[in-house]
């Protein structure tokens, strides 16, 4: 159809289509990296295929998660570092896959933003392909809507999803009993929890994102924050194919009081040593500059534990030495008891 007039175009509107399928060729490489066994195609079609039997299952259970990075993204936006906010995307799904007894196999991330920035969405999404290749998922799909009018043309959100398989019949928690031992895998520092409350602490504080951090002057108080989430997935499923491993409790929103009972069986309950492992710096600072007190902390942040194994008391000695030559920091931080609910011992500061 031809005319005199030039109408109305989809780019006046404020979406750019060519600009969405330049991401797509710009990120191809990064997506490329995570194929691993199982993946059938690339990105660009209409769905996303993966093989459960070439990914080496018999009697699979599938397992989902999806999850966001909280308002850990309002920093990243504010300061333009995004550069890592990917990996804590994939953090927050595959940590709680693997707490299953899943293994991560693929991952589909949504970004949404107000006008699409080539630079800053593909260190977004290259973070996502990091996050991916770390813990074995294949980034197989993915939705990037620019929407004009729903956000301000500098802001983005962020969700993931993410799917793992189990044999049948492997599902945990299983057989948790009086007598386990708890180990805690140290945490990297906030990982993607209680960042509202980060913010405030912050703006209290009078503190902008380029000055040094109190905690750790050596970076910026943005670029600390913005430490990534730590990835458990290849220590966790390295310690499940051994054996003695009753449950995985991944320390998010909640902290230690609110994740853990989530994998105890009824009656049963944890006595937890605050002696055991040293509060890391952000916390104390979080904590001393607001006067947080000590339970308010413990169930809003990791305070430095971002796992708990639950183990056979029998292979704890093992499992530890495992998951220690595996690259993890692991304090020995209670046991499973016989009265109901998390109990403290010890002080966390």
């Amino acid at each position: 159809m031809t005319g005199g007039k030039t109408g109305l175009t989809y780019a006046d509107a404020g979406v750019d289509i060519d600009a969405g399928n330049d991401l797509i060729e710009r990120i191809k490489p990064a997506a490329a990296r995570t194929r691993r066994a199982g993946t059938v195609d690339g990105l660009g079609g209409f769905g996303a295929l993966f093989d459960l039997r070439a990914a080496g299952f018999d009697d699979p259970v599938l397992v989902s998660a999806t999850d966001g990075v909280g308002t850990k993204l309002r920093i990243a936006i504010d300061t333009g570092l995004c550069d890592t906010i990917g990996i804590d995307l994939v953090a927050m799904c595959v940590n709680d896959l693997v707490c299953q007894g899943a293994e991560p196999l693929f991952f589909l991330d949504y970004f949404a933003t107000g006008k699409l920035d080539l630079d800053r969405a593909s260190a977004v999404i290259n973070g996502i392909a990091a996050g991916c290749a770390a813990s074995g998922a294949a980034l197989i799909g993915g939705e990037t809507a620019e929407m004009p009018g729903m956000y301000a043309s500098d802001d983005f959100d962020l969700a993931g999803f993410a799917v793992g398989a189990m044999e049948r019949g492997r599902a945990l928690p299983r057989d948790v009993g009086a007598g386990d031992v708890l180990l805690g895998l140290a945490s990297d520092g906030v990982h993607s929890n209680g960042y509202s409350l980060v913010r405030r602490v912050v703006g209290m504080s009078g503190l902008s994102w380029d000055q040094p951090a109190p905690f750790a002057p050596e970076m910026s108080l943005g670029q600390a924050l913005l430490t990534p989430t730590r990835l458990y997935v290849r220590p966790l499923l390295a310690a499940l194919r051994v054996g003695g491993v009753h449950a995985l409790a991944h320390i998010t929103g909640g902290g230690l009081t609110e994740n853990l009972p989530r994998v105890l069986p009824e009656g049963l309950g944890a006595l937890i040593d605050l002696d055991s492992w040293t509060l890391p710096p952000v916390f104390a600072w979080l904590a001393g500059a607001a006067d947080i007190a000590p339970d308010e902390m413990l169930k809003t942040f990791n305070t430095g534990i971002g796992m708990v194994v639950v183990v056979d008391a029998a292979r704890a000695d093992a499992l530890s030495d495992l998951l220690t030559g595996a690259g993890e920091t692991v304090h020995w931080i209670g046991e499973i008891t016989e009265t109901q609910g998390v109990a403290y011992r010890g002080s966390l500061m």
